[in-house]
């Protein structure tokens, strides 16, 4: 069995996305003063690897901690796509992939992979990243999916004005993973996966530890 982390290191140098605060590490107890060290964590619910609540964009979607186990964990689909700043991820593309990889089902999870994640340390990664066109949003929310993972810092893409694919799947109750790491590292289009957020009461969102496994 091979583990791949997908997981972004937090650190007080991750980016974090514009008008969110970056993360801070404060200092608080020392080994040699308070016989253990320890330190506050400072930071957005939605800062680096981590999972969308449908309550981030839908009033009635569910908090963070109302996820259910089962969702979180499972069998997924890889679409990888080549595609370029600002570029939309169509309708037609997961038709295309659904015409080799067979009709998405109902409570399947789909990661998408754009290799938009080289680019994290570039002022352009949350301004002009790639995302889903709100008719492949919908598409998706037709098939009844369980969720929505991608390397990009958004579902949507950067030059979106109103977070289109956020409300339309957020509405449809689908999880939203975002910041994904290591994507590339997976070696076919199938693979198990395990995403764990902390069970924050009634949040919009979590950090997660996303992992794949492949048997």
């Amino acid at each position: 069995m091979r583990l791949i982390d997908l997981t972004l290191p937090i650190s007080a140098s991750l980016p974090s996305f514009p008008g969110s605060p970056g993360p801070q590490f404060i200092p608080w107890s020392k080994l040699q003063e308070d016989g253990y060290n320890m330190e506050l964590l400072f930071l957005s619910t939605h800062t680096g690897t981590h999972l969308d609540a449908p309550y981030h964009f839908a009033k009635d979607g569910i908090k963070i901690d109302q996820i259910p186990l089962g969702r979180l964990m499972g069998r997924a689909s890889l679409l990888k796509l080549d595609i370029k700043a600002n570029a939309q991820i169509t309708k037609s593309d997961i038709v295309t992939f659904e015409k080799t990889g067979g009709r998405i089902r109902p409570g399947a999870s789909i990661f998408l992979f754009t290799g938009w994640q080289k680019n994290l340390k570039k002022r352009n990664y949350f301004t002009e990243n790639p995302g889903l066109s709100a008719p492949a949003a919908r598409h998706l929310a037709s098939r009844g999916i369980n969720l929505v993972g991608t390397d990009s810092p958004s579902i949507d893409p950067g030059n979106a004005k109103s977070f289109p694919a956020h409300r339309i799947l957020s509405g449809s109750g689908i999880l939203i993973v975002e910041n994904l790491a290591n994507l590339d590292r997976i070696p076919s289009d199938t693979f198990d996966f395990t995403i764990l957020p902390l069970k924050l009461k009634g949040a919009t969102g979590s950090p997660v530890r996303a992992v794949a496994t492949k048997r």
